[in-house]
């Protein structure tokens, strides 16, 4: 299992997740909602903190995957490259 990244804002999260067709949607506070098309609509909501919670980044890691019908290190194997 691929060790999950101590350091990723949000913000680096939200660009790592544009490669996979997410764009921020909405912005309220200190939360982004991004929102992709593909395969289906899927919505997920991003904080900006810096630097996010393991336990923030691994559920929304693990939300992403299985909507992409992935394991959630290979998820990370493609956000990481």
């Amino acid at each position: 299992m691929t060790r999950l990244p101590r350091d990723w804002t949000g913000e680096q999260l939200a660009r790592a997740l544009g490669r996979l067709g997410y764009e921020v949607t909405r912005q309220s506070g200190s939360h982004m909602r991004l929102t992709t098309d593909m395969p289906g609509r899927h919505d997920i909501t991003v904080p900006r903190h810096d630097p996010l919670r393991v336990g923030t980044l691994g559920a929304i890691l693990a939300d992403v995957a299985n909507h992409f019908g992935l394991a959630r290190d290979e998820l990370l194997d493609r956000l990481l490259w």
